[in-house]
């Protein structure tokens, strides 16, 4: 990746959670708990499960830049979502704690020199080194992709709503 696709994915990571925001506004809070299916996640289930990964994800940057080379954590989000409970967490919480961990993420990456972008650590779940950049790529439209899901639902819901009628 050359640094012009490099920064304009940094900007797409600056500005995805504004637009996870925006798309949450339009989804009115009676249809939060609707799941389309009984394995697929609510609008609240996916509120909290961002501020995890973001979580999650801002632990892994610091590694990165911190401790190159060593292993990162894996997490399994289904199981995490069943066993922490996620309809019964604060969703004005985990906006927050999204909002916040992806800002000081932001600006922590922001500026960083070149060189940096070419460290790798260990992730579990990949036999290769994982490199920086792929973080990127992954994370830069993560509230995004969430976005769109959320869409989906709220359609879905009206959906069943109107056939209720």
């Amino acid at each position: 990746m050359d640094k012009a696709e490099r920064e304009a994915l940094i900007e797409k990571y600056r500005t995805a959670y504004d637009e996870f925001v925006i798309a949450l506004s339009a989804i009115p809070k009676e249809a939060w708990l609707f799941k389309p299916a009984p394995k697929e996640w609510s609008v609240h289930q996916v509120i909290v499960h961002l501020a995890d990964s973001e979580t999650n994800s801002y632990l892994r940057a610091r590694r990165f830049l911190a401790e190159p080379g060593q292993p990162l954590m894996a997490y399994d989000q289904d199981v995490w979502a069943d066993n922490l409970d996620y309809h019964n967490q604060s969703t004005d919480d985990a906006l927050q704690v999204t909002k916040w961990v992806r800002k000081m993420t932001y600006d922590l990456i922001k500026n960083l020199p070149d060189e940096m972008w070419s460290r790798t650590v260990v992730h579990p779940q990949y036999d290769e080194p994982y490199g920086f950049e792929r973080w990127l790529k992954i994370y830069a439209n993560h509230p995004r992709e969430h976005a769109g899901q959320i869409r989906d639902n709220h359609a879905a819901w009206k959906k069943q709503q109107e056939a209720a009628k």
